[in-house]
């Protein structure tokens, strides 16, 4: 086949669901520790009103793929002109002969496969009876986190903070009725975040929202939304005190909380615990002690991209979903 794949954002929702995405970057990370992938890159940009980033990755177990995403950021869309925050394309090839197999659309595989991301790290860091949370952030990713973490750990209640009340409300209605759990507004984040066995951050700050005084011994912390440069969730001194898992270090000391903390002088590179993939492959331990703090520093890699697209791929495929094109006729 030398067409190739076109996948809309609908397409993808159609064929990518939660749990699989989950044991696909499961997978991924355990490729990346047993040394069978291409490893992560990224290149940023960024412009008047937001950025863009190109992040590439293959996977190189069966038929070896490698992806590229590109996506851009524009934190002011909803507001100012009601588009969404982040849209992009990701770019599959086969990697044996260079074929482009697909492109596909990257909002849905962007937030699919970073709460699967957080949803293997709490596999492996949280707590076995972990059963209440606090998101921070209720936005799309939010609920991406939510329903992640609902697959492996047995979730009773969640607490829903955003500094906007309306959508925190919004949140908590429709989670609460589409996961079967109470899930409660939170107006203040520190006493939701105290009570919680898992705290999710999924925000743009640019400072520090979540310190020591917020979060109690045995909890698991997913930092999600430090993916650039200027933008911050955990305090450096809370990620010195805890276990800090990283899913790229490289990228983790350019742009993730662990950049903060390398710059405050709280830690060293050398402080970090282990990257995802050595604790998925076995070659590090994970969570050591029941009251262990444990913290995820979630920049996002294309090996999640690969593993997220390489599935809806098979499965478009398989389905006869999508639209077939030969980009190369004239």
């Amino acid at each position: 086949m030398t067409s190739t794949l076109v996948l809309t954002r609908g397409d993808v929702s159609r064929v990518l669901g939660v749990r699989e995405c989950i044991d696909a970057v499961e997978r991924a990370f355990q490729l990346h520790g047993d040394g069978t992938t291409v490893p992560a890159g990224v290149l940023a940009a960024h412009v008047q009103g937001g950025g863009f980033h190109v992040k590439t990755a293959g996977l190189l177990e069966g038929r070896p793929i490698f992806v590229t995403k590109v996506n851009a950021n524009f934190p002011g869309n909803p507001s100012r002109f009601g588009l969404p925050t982040i849209q992009g394309v990701v770019a599959l090839f086969d990697a044996e002969r260079g074929l482009l197999l697909a492109l596909l659309d990257s909002a849905v595989i962007t937030s699919l496969r970073t709460a699967a991301a957080s949803a293997v790290a709490a596999k492996y860091l949280a707590r076995e009876d972990a059963s209440v949370v606090t998101v921070c952030g209720c936005g799309e990713q939010g609920r991406s986190q939510l329903r992640a973490l609902a697959a492996v750990r047995p979730l009773r209640l969640a607490h829903a903070f955003d500094a906007d009340a309306g959508v925190a409300e919004r949140y908590a209605a429709e989670m609460s009725s589409e996961l079967g759990i109470d899930v409660i507004v939170a107006g203040d984040l520190a006493a939701a975040s105290r009570r919680s066995d898992i705290i999710v951050t999924c925000t743009t700050a640019r400072r520090w929202i979540l310190g020591r005084a917020h979060v109690a011994a045995g909890a698991f912390i997913a930092a999600v939304g430090a993916d650039a440069p200027d933008k911050q969730e955990i305090e450096p001194a809370l990620m010195a005190e805890s276990g800090v898992v990283v899913d790229v270090l490289e990228q983790c000391e350019r742009m993730g909380d662990l950049r903060h903390a390398i710059a405050a002088e709280a830690m060293t590179r050398d402080d970090v615990a282990a990257d995802l993939a050595e604790v998925v492959s076995g070659r590090k331990p994970g969570r050591r002690r029941h009251d262990d703090v444990m913290i995820f520093d979630s920049t996002g890699t294309a090996l999640q991209d690969a593993a997220a697209a390489g599935l809806a791929y098979e499965r478009a495929i398989a389905a006869g979903i999508g639209v077939a094109l030969d980009l190369r006729a004239l």
